[in-house]
C-alpha cells in the first residue's frame, strides 16, 4: 500500500503492518499505543495458539511421558497439559521449535529439526494470511479503530511474494531498520542468550556445512544446540537486512530503530511514519 503523507494522516481507519528483526522495538512501540484504539495483532500469538497449537502440546505431553510418575497421571486422565500462550510470553513457540544438535543436551535430530521449521512454515504463511480478516474482525466484532500488525521476526525468510502482497493490499508496511550503532548490541544479546529460531532451507544447509567443517564434525548430532546458535545467529542477522529491506523499498517504507525508541505516544507514531512516506 503506497501514499501520500497527507493520505496517511487522514485515513480514518488505519492498518499497519511492522516488519523487524527481534529486538528492534515492535513489541515496544506497540505498548505505547491506545490500547482502546489499536488492535494488536501478533503473527507470533496466532502461530502458537491456532496454527501449532496442538503439536506444541504434543511435545511437552511427549517429555511429559518420559516422567513415570507424570505418565501415570496422562494415562489415567487425572492431569491434563494446557498452554499458557500469551503476546508477551511465546515460549512455547520456541520450546517446539527446538535447537539442531545432540540429544543429550535437548538438541533435536536434523530430520526432527527440518519437520518442526516446516510445520512452522506453514502455520507462519497461515497466520500472514489470517490478517485481512481479522482487520475486519476487529473493528467489525471489537470495535478497534485501528490495526497494527507485528509480522513476527522471520517474515523476511519466507519467500512469498503473495504474502507480501495480501499484507501490502490491506496494510501500509513499515519496516524498522537497525542502525549498525544497535546491530552488535542485538546479536551480542542474542550470542548470550541463543533461542530457538527459524530458517530458510537453503540457509540452514549451508551454515550447518560451514560449521560442521570448521568444527571438524561428521555428524549434527554432535553439535552442541546453543553454541550452533550462536555462532550462526550473527549469518543469519546479516542475511536479513537486505530481505527486509527489499520488501520496504517494494511494499511500504522504512523507519529507523533510534527514531522509535523516541516514540513516546502516538502523535509521535503518527508523525514518525508520516515522515517515513514522505522520503
Amino acid at each position: 500500500m503506497k501514499m501520500s503523507p497527507q493520505q496517511f494522516l487522514d485515513w480514518e481507519s488505519k492498518s499497519i503492518t511492522l516488519l523487524a528483526m527481534s529486538g528492534a522495538g515492535k513489541t515496544t512501540l506497540a505498548n505505547k499505543l491506545p490500547k482502546d484504539k489499536w488492535f494488536h495483532y501478533s503473527v507470533d500469538y496466532r502461530i502458537g495458539t491456532k496454527y501449532l497449537g496442538e503439536a506444541i502440546l504434543d511435545n511437552i505431553k511427549r517429555q511429559a511421558m518420559d516422567v513415570p510418575f507424570l505418565k501415570k497421571l496422562l494415562l489415567s486422565d487425572s492431569i491434563y497439559i494446557h498452554n499458557n500462550i500469551t503476546v508477551d510470553n511465546l515460549a512455547p513457540v520456541s520450546s517446539f521449535l527446538g535447537k539442531l544438535g545432540n540429544p543429550e543436551q535437548d538438541g533435536l535430530s536434523l530430520k526432527e529439526f527440518k519437520r518442526r521449521q516446516a510445520l512452522h512454515f506453514q502455520a507462519e504463511v497461515a497466520a500472514l494470511n489470517d490478517v485481512p480478516n481479522f482487520i475486519h474482525k476487529a473493528e467489525d466484532i471489537y470495535g478497534y479503530k485501528h490495526f497494527l500488525n507485528d509480522a513476527g521476526g522471520s517474515v523476511c525468510e519466507l519467500n512469498r511474494s503473495d504474502v507480501l502482497e495480501t499484507l501490502a493490499k490491506n496494510t501500509l508496511i513499515i519496516y524498522i531498520k537497525i542502525p549498525p550503532s544497535l546491530q552488535q548490541t542485538i546479536i551480542s544479546r542474542a550470542k548470550i542468550n541463543p533461542k530457538p529460531l527459524y530458517y530458510r532451507e537453503a540457509f540452514l544447509d549451508k551454515k550447518l556445512a560451514e560449521y560442521m567443517d570448521k568444527h571438524q564434525c561428521n555428524s549434527s548430532s554432535l553439535i552442541s544446540p546453543d553454541d550452533f546458535v550462536s555462532w550462526v545467529f550473527p549469518e543469519l542477522f546479516k542475511s536479513r537486512i537486505p530481505r527486509y529491506q527489499a520488501i520496504a523499498d517494494q511494499y511500504g517504507y522504512t523507519i529507523n530503530a533510534n527514531e522509535v525508541a523516541k516514540v513516546t505516544n502516538e502523535a509521535d507514531f503518527m508523525q514518525l511514519i508520516a515522515d517515513a512516506v514522505a522520503n
